[in-house]
């Protein structure tokens, strides 16, 4: 157990900058500790919008979110910025630099701004991504944004979460053929294309209006043309995604893609819960490196050494695996 997490959680609570990091840590970490801090987080989260942007490296994702940042900031609102950065396959550290960027707006009182590493986790964002955002909401936050990894087109994970998910294209990045590709294109509430100074920002704009107009998408998918450099369009991103939010409120919405969003979170928490019991059973690994030799040495598929193991767990754990299973048969 940390120290005290009721003094941890009071300090989020009343907008302390120590306290917010230290929770962060405690929470990304998994510290002594942290379940609980993360419980209390959450009874006082589901107050802040949360804004995503994603899309392929070198768009200008971090400049844009810094753009954005700043204009919130001057219309008076608290802004946490969660930049997420891709971490390194074999020595598992990051560079943590989409800050260098936004170097400017993290010295305003009202901004909060944090790197998280992937760790290894697939999707475009961290595996503690979205319960660092129940810490920023609970902090008080009015807007928080979520910038993705660099991501092609099947890492979609942030728009699960997010109120408003902004995906981010630039001139000379694909033809029409490309446009039409299914995945990154699909989860777009509001579609911006940046350095539209380039040429081919016009060209992209009709290729996209011409994909928009074979889906049946509700609420409509404005596009959006921005040079986050110098700030051009970037009010017109705030009204196109307030006016996303609202047609997705009154065509209620909101309100489903947060149950799905809890639904497959439950999910995937109970999977990684009944994966630790099983790998408490089996603590110094033993029948899954009998796995493995079998799969890499005898050529058993994996499905059916997976089946076995399972088999064998259950019988080992029957008060305990078999039944939480039956209880949700």
């Amino acid at each position: 157990m940390i120290t005290d997490v009721k003094s941890l959680v009071d300090g989020v609570l009343s907008g302390e900058p120590r306290s917010l990091a230290r929770a962060i840590s405690v929470i990304e970490n998994h510290m002594p500790g942290w379940e609980q801090c993360l419980e209390q987080m959450y009874l006082h989260s589901g107050r802040a919008e949360i804004l995503g942007f994603t899309g392929a490296p070198g768009v200008g994702k971090s400049t844009l979110v810094n753009a954005v940042m700043e204009q919130l900031l001057n219309m008076g609102k608290k802004v946490a910025v969660l930049a997420i950065d891709p971490s390194s396959p074999f020595s598992g550290g990051a560079l943590l630099g989409d800050r260098i960027r936004m170097s400017k707006s993290m010295l305003q009182k009202n901004a909060f701004i944090r790197s998280m590493s992937t760790r290894g986790a697939m999707g475009g964002i961290a595996a503690s991504t979205w319960d660092v955002s129940y810490v920023l909401d609970a902090a008080c936050y009015d807007v928080i944004i979520i910038e993705t990894v660099g991501v092609g087109q099947v890492e979609v994970d942030v728009m699960r979460g997010v109120d408003v998910c902004v995906v981010v294209l630039v001139p000379g990045m694909g033809d029409s053929i490309q446009a039409l590709k299914a995945g990154i294109i699909e989860i777009a509430d509001v579609f911006v294309i940046n350095k539209a100074d380039r040429d081919g920002a016009n060209a992209l704009e009709r290729e996209l209006n011409m994909v928009l107009s074979l889906a049946d998408s509700m609420p409509k998918v404005e596009i959006v043309k921005t040079c986050a450099t110098s700030g051009q369009g970037v009010a017109d991103l705030l009204r196109a995604k307030d006016e996303f939010r609202k047609a997705a409120a009154s065509l209620g919405l909101k309100q489903k893609k947060r149950k799905d969003f809890a639904r497959s979170v439950l999910f995937q928490q109970m999977s990684s819960l009944i994966l630790a019991e099983i790998m408490a059973i089996d603590a110094n690994d033993v029948q899954i490196e009998a796995g493995v030799e079998r799969i890499v040495n005898e050529r058993v598929a994996p499905l059916i050494v997976a089946r076995d193991l399972v088999a064998r767990y259950k019988a080992l754990c029957g008060s305990s695996l078999y039944n939480l299973q039956k209880g949700f048969l």
